[in-house]
């Protein structure tokens, strides 16, 4: 009986002419989107796992659309190999290190973190017109940011009809050079965005930050990664607990060391929310999940 082996990691070779600070896949995976310090976003088509043919280069901080190739409405924007530029953001005055697209049921979102210690999201609207919020975050830069579920449960109990109590939530997670993970939350009052907390642990900047999907859970699970060297786990059994955080320890079972060989620069959990990839400086990514009563242990690494 043959057994499955892990396929060999494809090399993309992107030509960003600066450093690429971040990759992601459409919904299908048929499109790999690169961005980078050179200011220009390019897209790929995926076949077969590879990325295939010339990347479509899109210059600046803009949001685009794919309209196919001639067939462009005529709203006045740049229209480039088939896509067509809706949006262009020039609020922010340094480099944007992260952006991230909300939920889709909370609608058409953006939300973005820059090194001029800003964050800004931008609301799609219905008329076509954008609503832009842009306020500060981290004093000496933002450097990524996660949204949270869109729905979140009030309490463990049970509701009258025997179901837990879900309701909806429009809140994301943002790190920053500051060493700090900040809790932002939309005030449907004062339709404004408002610090809801504060997360310490870590003792140099905050490179990455993740909220784990949940599935309506009333667990909450957030991932950091920092330039210390380290991992936090931040949990919260219910929405009225307060935080508390965890480090991966990688150097078990001979020590427990919380420290990785080198800055960890990203972490990202899998759909369902219970694996999650750690990617180190020294080259190597690591697979950790949460043992029954054993605390977080790494289940597989390899190296690029």
């Amino acid at each position: 009986m043959s057994t499955a082996q892990a396929s060999k990691p494809v090399p993309v070779e992107t030509q960003h002419e600066d450093m690429i600070h971040d990759a992601q896949l459409d919904y299908y995976g048929k499109r790999l989107a690169t961005c980078s310090s050179d200011k220009t976003i390019r897209i790929f088509n995926v076949v077969k796992g590879e990325a295939k043919g010339e990347p479509v280069i899109l210059k600046g901080v803009f949001v685009w659309k794919e309209v196919g190739t001639g067939q462009g409405k005529g709203s006045g924007g740049e229209l480039q190999d088939g896509w067509e530029r809706i949006k262009e953001h020039t609020l922010h005055t340094a480099s944007v290190n992260s952006i991230a697209w909300a939920p889709y049921d909370l609608g058409p979102i953006l939300a973005c973190a820059s090194s001029d210690g800003k964050v800004s999201v931008l609301s799609f609207q219905n008329d076509g017109s954008t609503d832009v919020s842009i306020f500060p975050a981290h004093g000496t830069g933002a450097n990524a940011i996660s949204w949270a579920p869109s729905v979140v449960s009030n309490s463990p109990g049970r509701s009258s009809q025997g179901q837990s109590s879900i309701s909806p939530q429009k809140r994301f997670v943002t790190a920053g050079s500051d060493n700090l993970i900040r809790i932002w939350g939309y005030d449907e009052d004062a339709k404004k965005w408002v610090e809801e907390e504060v997360i310490k642990g870590h003792e140099d900047w905050v490179r990455d930050v993740a909220w784990a999907p949940n599935i309506g859970l009333p667990g909450m699970y957030i991932a950091s990664a920092s330039q210390d060297r380290t991992v936090l786990i931040h949990t919260r059994p219910s929405p009225s607990s307060p935080w508390s955080s965890t480090p991966l320890l990688p150097s078990l079972p001979a020590s427990q060391d919380p420290h990785f060989p080198d800055a960890v620069w990203r972490v990202s959990w899998s759909l369902a929310g219970n694996i999650l990839a750690v990617s180190c400086g020294d080259g190597k990514v690591s697979l950790w999940k949460e043992g029954v009563g054993q605390g977080w242990e790494c289940v597989s690494d390899f190296a690029s």
